[in-house]
């Protein structure tokens, strides 16, 4: 099977969090720094679910799940201990065409949550397509040595020129190779030694 790769754009989408434990905390954290509106179902949670719903960040039900929790949800994450409940959820979002995730449990998956290098606007997922997320994890911190906390700032700084370019009457052609030229190794080299960040790498 092979799997589609892409970022998807949660900010205001309806995103359910069956489980609100430490598992699942992850979980909720990541969808909430993604814009998503995300609605958490779970008797009980950690401290810090229960002070995410207390500030208004998210929507806490303190209760077991339901079918009809379902309704309207774009994406579903299932981070209980129980199978039963797990497969019971997965095969309830099926029905209703919502993807689901099903933490550490592959085969009841519609998408996986790969390894993330983050360099501010610059993200580099890994995925393993279930395989093996020791390597996933293991070939993120290679990637994080590679590319280290300056690329954060410089894909900001090249992302600037890139809409003052767009803005200039160039041919397509010459725009082309003015914003490849950008981003050649060497370039990368002189904006770090030249915004004094130190070791390009």
């Amino acid at each position: 099977m092979s799997l589609f790769p892409v970022f998807l754009k949660l900010t205001g989408r309806p995103c359910l969090v069956v489980g609100a434990g430490r598992v699942g905390e992850s979980k909720i954290e990541g969808l909430v720094a993604a814009g998503a509106t995300v609605k958490v179902v779970a008797p009980e949670a950690t401290d810090a679910v229960a002070q995410w719903a207390r500030a208004g960040k998210i929507s806490w039900q303190a209760r077991h799940f339901e079918p009809s929790d379902l309704s309207g949800v774009f994406l579903v994450v299932v981070a209980t201990s129980s199978r039963e409940l797990n497969d019971s959820i997965y095969r309830e979002a099926q029905r209703r065409d919502v993807l689901c995730n099903v933490v550490d449990d592959p085969p009841r998956c519609d998408f996986y949550y790969p390894a993330v290098v983050n360099r501010g606007d610059l993200q580099i997922a890994i995925s393993t397509n279930g395989q093996s997320p020791a390597l996933a994890q293991r070939l993120r911190g290679e990637l994080e040595q590679q590319f280290g906390p300056p690329y954060e700032v410089w894909v900001e700084a090249v992302g600037r020129e890139r809409q003052r370019l767009l803005a200039l009457p160039l041919d397509s052609e010459e725009r082309r190779r003015i914003l490849h030229t950008q981003v050649a190794p060497e370039r990368f080299e002189e904006f770090v030694q030249g915004q004094g960040l130190g070791e390009p790498r």
